[in-house]
Formats: C-alpha cells, structure tokens, sequence
C-alpha cells in the first residue's frame, strides 16, 4: 500500500474516507498488521478489504494530478492598499472579482501546502495527526476544485465558510503531530523552516477567505477584513480584558496594564493578525508577572503597553516585571515546542497553569499549546513585513517589541 520514492513519504493506502476527517498512520497501519500474524485468516482478510476500501476512496495525495498541476503555479499575493482601494461596488461586482480571484488562487496555495507536506521527512509524513491536516488539505483541494460556475457565488462563499471551519484546529494539530514526532526530528531547520512557511501561508489564505465573506457585510468602518481607522489601543484593550479574565480564573488576580505613548493613534490596517499574536504576547506577560509573584499575589507590578506610531511602521512594546528569561532558555524561546510554562509545572500552584492560558478563549484557537504561541506570533509578524524581538533583562522583567508595517504608509507594504 505505500512505495518509497524521491525521499519522500508515498502514503497509499492508510487515508481514510474525508467524510470521517480522521486518518490511520503508517506506524498504526504496520502495528495492525504485525497483530494480525497472530489472528485467524479472517481478520486478516477483513483488514486487507478495509484497507483497500480507504485506498479506493482517497487514492493518494501523492497520486493526484491536479493538485500536481496546481503545485508548479505561482502563487498570486496582493498587498493590502490593494484590497483597500478595490473598494466597493454599488453592483456588487467587486464580490464576483474577489470570487473569481479566489477561486483561482486558493487551490494553488492548498496545493503548494500539500507539496510542502510530501518533502517532510518519511517518518514524520507518516504521524497519523500529521496525516490528518493532509486529508484536511486535499479534501480542501477538491471542494475548491469542483466549484467552477462563478454564477453560484453565495454557494461558493458558503464553501469558503466551510473550509474555514474546517480548518480551525490545524495548528493545534500539527503541534501536537509534531510533539508526536520530536524525537525523530533531526534537523530543527528543517522543520522550522516548514512551520513558518504552512502557519504563515494559512494565515495568509485564513485572511483572503475572510476578506472575501467580509466584502459581503455592510460596516462602513471596513473594506472587507481591511479597518478603514484602525485604533491600536481600543485592540490592546479588548484583549487585555480577555487576558485579565484568564488570569484572574487562575490566580484570582491579575496584573493591572497601563497603555501609553500614542494612544490616539489611527489608521489603516488588518486586525485579524493582531488578533492572534496580542493575546498570546499578553498572556506570556501576565503570567510571567504572577509566576514571579506567587508570595505576594495581590501586590503585583503592572503591564506596560506602550503605543509607538511613524509614517512607515507602527510598534507595540509589552513590559513585565516578571523576572525575566533565564539565560539557559534564552535563545530556544522561539522555537517551536518549548514553552517557558512548562519550567513551572514544578510548583504545585502552577500545575495547571499550561493547559488553562493556552486552550482558552475565543481567539487562542489558532496559536494554542504546545510552546507554538512566540515563535507563531513571530513568524506571522515577519510574514506581514515587521519584526518580533525580545528584551529581557533577569532579574527584573522582559520587554517584547512587535513592529508591523503600515498597509499605506512611506514604505513598501507586505503582501497577504
């Protein structure tokens, strides 16, 4: 049922229907096998029916020839001023450009995503999670294919929506495939280089299926996921309060934050990104801030957020008086599957600290657990032309400077 070719995973037989969404590894597949030497002629041949029952239903995603053709295409990225000033159209046909442009362009990137998955190293393309976000892909590939009369535009939409939802738990997944899989990881460039490359891209076909559901909504503040006057205190703020909310059901206390510099401050940009990585920076920080302060939790220092706005970039710097990262830890905190959390599961107070800052809320979906919340936040931050650094002095606390480019500012914008 599988073949080795061109040293990469050629995966046959072990995908199960789409409709079930759910796969069987390799390592599964040839466990089975090896028990079934032991069992009655007849499990063995019910087990050769299933398997090729599931090989009939997805041959193969590496069998397909479409998503072959789709892969050597081009990707087509647009900035965001682009987006902006596409506008709208009394007529509606700025909706049927953005159909169309769509429907051209998200079955490269999910192909190209698909291609990136077949040069992962065997053993790791074999991880049935792993192999679970594939069959995700390619089932993505087909829905999108199969929509080709652009007069059906509220149906396609509605399949967009799909997707999205579809979707949602991919990055949960391949953290928690990957943590399946650390010990077989022999080159970490490897696999960072691929996590930047499918988050970044995932989040960059999360923001063109939303811009193109947002065209359809009447708020005059908005040109699809694009906020005409975008004001960085009124976000830091929502999220704050998210962030406070999931310290205080913690700890019963939280840190006060303090938000300054350009607090007036508006203009142009996209807040689905910032929607992202602002939680995950402030909970680091809140945490941080009580882990230090455990003896003396009502008296704590608070966070600083301060506001800085040029004609070329805008930055967000996040300062605790957490104590700092250890020099030890320093330089793996951004990379993937390490968390500075999980240093204080040795304390009894922080057992369940983990799993309660990083699995809750709304908009921590897509960067949740498994130490993947820094060096996503990172990743996307240098997708959209900025920068993620951190400053941390030991002892005292750590600074986190998130820089992004302006969408219509003095220089070149990032393209989504």
């Amino acid at each position: 049922q599988y073949a080795l070719g061109s040293g990469a995973p050629r995966i046959m037989g072990f995908l199960l229907p789409p409709s079930s969404q759910k796969t069987v590894g390799l390592r599964s597949a040839l466990e089975i096998g090896v028990t079934a030497r032991f069992r009655s002629t007849s499990s063995i041949s019910s087990y050769s029916e299933l398997a090729r029952e599931r090989s009939k239903t997805v041959t193969s995603f590496y069998n397909q020839s479409a998503i072959d053709a789709s892969a050597e295409k081009p990707s087509v990225r647009l900035t965001p001023s682009t987006l902006l000033y596409a506008g709208k159209s009394p007529d509606g046909s700025h909706i049927l450009s953005s159909a169309k442009y769509l429907h051209k362009e998200l079955p490269v990137r999910i192909a190209h995503r698909i291609k990136g998955f077949r040069s992962l190293p065997f053993i790791i393309g074999c991880n049935p999670t792993i192999l679970q976000v594939v069959s995700s892909f390619c089932c993505a590939f087909s829905l999108l294919l199969s929509i080709k009369d652009q007069d059906t535009e509220a149906r396609y939409s509605k399949l967009v929506q799909q997707l999205l939802d579809d979707h949602k738990d991919v990055v949960t997944m391949l953290a928690e495939g990957f943590r399946e899989c650390r010990k077989h990881i022999q080159n970490e460039a490897l696999i960072r280089n691929f996590l930047d490359t499918t988050l970044t891209s995932r989040l960059g076909i999360r923001m063109l299926a939303t811009h193109h559901l947002s065209l359809h909504e009447e708020n005059p503040e908005y040109v699809g996921i694009i906020c005409r006057r975008l004001s960085p205190k009124k976000i830091i703020e929502k999220w704050v309060d998210f962030a406070r909310r999931l310290c205080e059901h913690q700890y019963g206390n939280s840190p006060q934050v303090r938000i300054n510099g350009h607090v007036a401050a508006r203009f142009p940009f996209i807040p689905l990104p910032l929607d992202y990585i602002l939680p995950e920076l402030l909970k680091n920080a809140m945490r941080a801030t009580m882990e230090s302060h455990l003896d003396t939790p009502y008296n704590i220092p608070d966070v600083v957020v301060t506001i800085a706005n040029n004609d070329t970039d805008f930055v967000i710097r996040i300062a605790d008086r957490g104590g700092g990262i250890p020099h030890s830890i320093m330089d793996k905190v951004m990379d993937y599957h390490f968390s500075t959390a999980e240093q204080s599961t040795q304390d009894p107070r922080m057992s369940n600290l983990f799993n309660t800052m990083t699995n809750s809320g709304p908009q921590s979906g897509p960067m949740h657990g498994f130490g993947f919340g820094l060096p996503t936040s990172r990743a996307y931050a240098e997708y959209l032309g900025g920068s993620l650094a951190l400053q941390s002095m030991q002892g005292i606390g750590t600074d986190v400077y998130l820089r992004l480019r302006h969408i219509d500012g003095k220089g070149e914008s990032f393209r989504v």
